[in-house]
């Protein structure tokens, strides 16, 4: 059976490119996760290797969708060759079959272009702290909006005065019991952000 895994995170919300690209390659199965790859609860990728099995090809659209990193990649490239199955990165152009037909050429090629990869995502999250930086030392960076109103801080303020648990009132609220806390703290100022 042909399968596909399909991964897109926050920065990469449309997954239309890598089904098509799947679909091409005669693909009967695909698993797809949104989520980051620095994601490790991903649970289509954990039922993608509960359901392939010895004789199947798995089907990605390249190198970084599939792990989070060159361990992982390596990892998981080996444990699904051991069992048999077949594994095919169409951006990258690379091949690994199972067994004993495994070329060591192709071991050879996943680890230098997994660690090109892992270089390469390590660059760009350099390059986009440093633009950060640049920003606030400009005065234009003005971080991540505010994700919870006075009227809930003070809606939960007022349960707790009761004798509510902060639990309780942050989810009367709409809110996580974290994120509550962190904003009460912060009107209180306790917490700088």
């Amino acid at each position: 059976m042909r399968i596909g895994y399909v991964r897109v995170s926050s920065l990469d919300h449309n997954p239309d490119q890598q089904i098509e690209e799947l679909k091409l390659h005669q693909v009967e199965k695909v698993f797809m996760d949104k989520v980051s790859g620095k994601n490790l609860d991903r649970p289509e990728l954990q039922k993608m290797l509960s359901f392939i099995r010895e004789g199947d090809v798995l089907i990605v659209h390249s190198l970084d969708r599939l792990a989070r990193n060159l361990a992982d990649l390596l990892t998981m490239v080996q444990d699904l060759t051991g069992r048999g199955v077949s594994v095919t990165f169409l951006n990258e152009r690379l091949s690994f079959e199972s067994g004993k037909d495994a070329s060591p050429t192709s071991k050879l090629m996943l680890s230098v272009i997994g660690a090109f990869a892992e270089f390469e995502r390590s660059m760009i999250k350099r390059r986009q702290m440093e633009g950060i930086a640049l920003a606030k030392e400009r005065g234009v960076y003005k971080g991540r909006q505010r994700t919870v109103t006075e009227e809930q801080i003070s809606k939960i303020r007022s349960l707790l005065d009761v004798g509510v648990p902060l639990a309780a009132a942050a989810r009367e609220v709409g809110v996580s019991r974290s994120t509550a806390y962190k904003y009460l703290n912060m009107s209180e100022g306790n917490c700088h952000d």
